[in-house]
């Protein structure tokens, strides 16, 4: 058998660059902390990310009209209290009707 060919300090030096260069890229790509394939990922979370942030943004506003509609508007404050709450004023009578499928 012909142990040159196993020596790598016989081998040429562009076949030992090509070695070594595959072994950069798929360092680079693959296995490294900060690799390639991590920044992709990392990319995808933080465009969600971004995503669900305006999304709760728009329903932050959402919510501060309805507490500023509360604040100014007693007549939605009372209708809420009565529909949701089952509130009612004193010396009234409230009648519940209960519908039959």
């Amino acid at each position: 058998m012909n142990y040159e060919l196993l020596n790598p300090l016989r081998w040429r030096k562009s076949f030992l660059a090509l070695i070594l260069g595959g072994i950069v890229v798929v360092w680079f790509t693959f296995i490294d902390t900060y690799s390639i394939w991590a920044r992709i990922e990392l990319n995808q979370r933080k465009a969600e990310l971004k995503q669900k942030k305006e999304q709760l943004k728009k329903e932050t506003q959402i919510l501060k009209q309805k507490i500023k509609n509360l604040e100014t508007d007693p007549f939605l404050l009372e209708q809420i209290a009565r529909e949701e709450y089952g509130m009612k004023k004193q010396g009234e009578t409230v009648y519940k009707i209960k519908e039959v499928d």
